[in-house]
């Protein structure tokens, strides 16, 4: 798709980071933009920049984790705009804290990270199938092509992007819609604060998980910015090129992983 102009684009996600990057992308090439973000305050925030700027935007509050959120999403994108075109499946959090013993984030993590990606495609991909014109962007992560200590849920719901959309792209081969796969490395966001979406209701996070949390985040500080993300991405969907990885040193990290298997020896550790 290389003409985005006049075109439609909803983004999951879109409050902040690397959503908001998409976003304002997205507005700039001439689109019309459907943000959908947990966090309403930042998400009006958010539209406003963008509206300011001469932008056709329309915000929804939208929990990914609830498939009648992205079915009402798409419905009023559709209502407001009359067609989607690209769809980018973007939300995601970080919980920090061990395989074990982390069940409460183990639900949150797969509800957001990996069924919030599956939401978003049966709400929108049916669609771009009958009109056979659009994209899809489901976001990864580094943790998609790798693995980290205390990052065990992160990148098990990332590894499980990184294979289904790989299968989507198969799937929708010849079909008029491209598909493209987005694993950042680090990039200054905010994903490793996503505690402030925690629901109340799995409780708090556990014992020391605030001092791994805070390492992580120190370690994405000086990072990729979302605006230069966005335009990996744009340049992705106009390229229909599937792998988009932000930092040279990505493929080498997937390769490493690779070796390991195939040499049988055990997992080589680190990630950001």
């Amino acid at each position: 798709m290389q003409e985005l102009r006049g075109k439609t684009a909803v983004v999951t996600g879109a409050a902040s980071g690397i959503g908001f990057g998409l976003a304002e992308r997205f507005a700039h090439e001439g689109m019309r933009v459907v943000l959908a973000d947990v966090e309403e305050d930042a998400l009006r925030a958010a539209e406003q920049r963008l509206a300011s700027a001469g932008a056709a935007t329309l915000a929804l509050v939208a929990d990914v984790s609830s498939p009648d959120a992205l079915r009402t999403l798409r419905d009023q994108a559709l209502e407001r705009f009359g067609a989607v075109h690209v769809v980018c499946a973007n939300a995601g959090v970080a919980p920090t804290g061990p395989v074990v013993g982390t069940l409460a984030d183990w639900r949150w993590v797969v509800e957001v990270n990996l069924m919030g990606v599956v939401h978003t495609l049966d709400a929108f991909v049916p669609g771009l199938v009958t009109q056979k014109e659009g994209h899809v962007v489901c976001t990864a992560s580094v943790g998609g092509l790798r693995s980290a200590p205390h990052l065990g849920a992160y990148c098990a719901t990332k590894h499980a992007v990184v294979a289904l959309t790989e299968s989507l792209y198969g799937e929708l081969a010849g079909q008029g819609v491209g598909v493209s796969l987005l694993c950042p490395g680090a990039v200054a966001t905010g994903i490793f604060e996503s505690e402030r979406n925690r629901p109340a209701a799995l409780g708090g996070a556990g014992a020391g998980a605030d001092r791994v949390r805070r390492g992580f985040q120190d370690a994405i500080r000086g990072g990729m910015t979302p605006p230069e993300v966005a335009d990996c991405v744009v340049k992705a969907i106009q390229s229909e090129r599937f792998y988009v990885l932000t930092h040279p040193e990505l493929g080498g990290m997937a390769r490493m992983r690779a070796d390991d298997i195939a040499a049988g020896r055990s997992p080589t550790q680190g990630m950001v």
